[in-house]
């Protein structure tokens, strides 16, 4: 099953609605990235989207060069270089401080692309650096449910249908309104990982597990071996 999207506005290659991602504001990512970036430090994010956390993190002074394959998404960002591409095939002259995969792509269903944006982490973050992961631990994989999720202000994200559709692959489709008149939906596929599974990926790439950075343990920090 691809993943896809419908709506208003323009909907990116993965079904991301373009005007909704522009409504969400940060949800503490920010903060985690000041955690293990020095003051003034250089961020690659990847898969910025419309810069929700780009612009708080050029506000708080890092050096922020921005990475999504959407032009759509890449033309609200402001403050920050942008790069168009895809994450996989990403090859800069040059390593961060803090190297930042959010959205849940460190559980991408195709083995080749999310390895991929595992290599691209080890390929640009420096020695002592972090690589910042967003994904979705097994536990939280076992407790999705048909009318899960949140509401925020006028934002309301709600998961209307869920399956797993062989072992191990989920395929989810979320409803989002705002304004309570604006509708999208998006679906997509997500791969569900142990603990010990995501070292191993992370280790197949170059990478090694440090530790779980949030209490709900959906973010993780990652380094190049000493």
């Amino acid at each position: 099953m691809r993943n896809s999207g419908t709506g208003p506005g323009p909907i990116t290659p993965d079904g991301s609605p373009v005007d909704f991602y522009s409504a969400l504001r940060p949800y503490g990512e920010p903060a985690i990235v000041a955690q293990v970036t020095p003051p003034g430090g250089t961020v690659l994010e990847l898969g910025a989207g419309v810069g929700r956390v780009t612009h708080p993190l050029v506000e708080q002074g890092f050096e922020v060069v921005a990475v999504d394959e959407s032009a759509e998404m890449l033309a609200r960002v402001s403050g920050a270089r942008t790069v168009l591409g895809q994450v996989q095939d990403l090859c800069l002259d040059r390593r961060f401080d803090t190297v930042m995969l959010a959205s849940q792509m460190a559980n991408t269903v195709d083995d080749a692309v999310r390895r991929g944006f595992l290599a691209t982490c080890a390929r640009h973050v420096k020695p002592g650096g972090a690589v910042l992961l967003q994904w979705m631990p097994a536990e939280a994989h076992d407790r999705w449910h048909v009318g899960q999720g949140r509401q925020d202000g006028d934002v309301t994200i709600t998961l209307t249908a869920v399956e797993e559709v062989s072992p191990g692959i989920f395929h989810a489709t979320m409803s989002y309104t705002y304004g309570g008149d604006k509708v999208w939906t998006q679906s997509f596929s997500s791969r569900r990982f142990t603990d010990e599974e995501l070292s191993a990926e992370l280790a197949a790439e170059g990478l090694r597990f440090d530790r779980f950075l949030t209490r709900d343990r959906t973010w993780v920090r990652a380094s190049l071996p000493d």
